[in-house]
């Protein structure tokens, strides 16, 4: 088995609907410039709140990959 390195980054994705799309989201956008994405932990959850209504939802998320030094 060959050895691996991973990097960890943070994001935050948003949503008007719900934490799940929130985070959907998150993934989706990065996989867009990042390759060989391994792993989402929901790290955080909360909403924006602007005149008493809930008006997104955000999910922080840790994201790793693997890391390929050239």
């Amino acid at each position: 088995m060959s050895e691996s390195v991973y990097k960890v980054i943070e994001l935050v994705g948003t949503s008007p609907t719900s934490w799940e799309d929130a985070a959907k989201q998150a993934v989706e956008t990065a996989s867009k410039s990042l390759k060989d994405l391994r792993v989402a932990e929901i790290s955080k959850l909360d909403m924006k709140v602007e005149g008493g209504k809930i008006t997104a939802y955000r999910a922080r998320v840790a994201l790793s990959f693997k890391y390929a030094a050239d």
